[in-house]
């Protein structure tokens, strides 16, 4: 039987004018959108994509209910509830495009969703995105790494003291609830960090050092901490 393609968009961190020509070409070709959310109105990588290609807003969207939660159970039904309705209409012959916030390869909520549809044997492609440390280190005027430099990409919400410790440049993302944590751990160890929260969205901020950090910091907020920035 004949399917349609499963696209997973990464939509860049937040500038819509990040998103890459192929991004826009193929959400303009597909019949039909996919977001991780229940509406429209709440998923930013809908509202970041739509501000470029406004033509996505007279397509049918596919709304998946995709909570942020650790609990097991609770992500198996919604994974498969999502792929039930996405493979209803890739088994009507149509394409897809799955919009999901900065890359589509790096902590992507589309990644569990991209194996369980590529494991029913209908085909998935993945269109990067930028990505959110690279589109923050440039929003810095910052390079990220250079010459030998190692980088290392830590979700900051599960414990990060042994990952500190790797030499080379420490990219902390999905902080969330834990970033009180996150700070005491950076403030103990003497680092010195940068961060900016909402990285090319409206209410972005820039955060010059750890102690600037506020441990109300929202969701999209990443942070990077260097060799050779400990304070003495």
């Amino acid at each position: 039987m004949k399917t349609g393609v499963l696209y997973n968009i990464g939509v860049g961190p937040g500038d819509p004018e990040l998103l890459t020509l192929k991004a826009v070409r193929i959400m303009r070709e597909c019949p039909v959108i996919a977001i991780p959310q229940r509406k429209k109105e709440d998923c930013v990588a809908y509202q970041i994509a739509v501000q470029a290609v406004p033509e996505i807003a007279e397509k049918p969207c596919l709304c998946l209910h995709m909570p942020m939660t650790k609990d097991k159970n609770v992500l198996e039904a919604c994974h498969k509830g999502a792929v039930k309705i996405l493979e209803e209409t890739l088994c009507q012959d149509q394409d897809v495009a799955l919009l999901t916030l900065g890359d589509s390869t790096v902590y992507a909520t589309a990644l569990y969703l991209n194996e369980r549809v590529k494991q029913d044997g209908i085909e998935t492609c993945m269109v990067n995105g930028i990505p959110s440390f690279c589109a923050v280190a440039a929003r810095l005027n910052l390079p990220l790494v250079s010459g030998a430099e190692q980088l290392h990409i830590i979700p900051a919400s599960y414990q990060i003291e042994d990952a500190l410790k790797l030499s080379g440049v420490k990219v902390l993302m999905k902080a969330a609830s834990k970033m009180g944590d996150v700070k005491q751990t950076l403030l103990e160890g003497g680092y010195r960090t940068k961060m900016v929260e909402r990285c090319g969205m409206d209410g972005e901020r820039l955060f010059e050092s750890t102690e600037e950090i506020p441990e109300d910091a929202g969701y999209y907020s990443l942070l990077i901490v260097r060799d050779g920035e400990k304070s003495e």
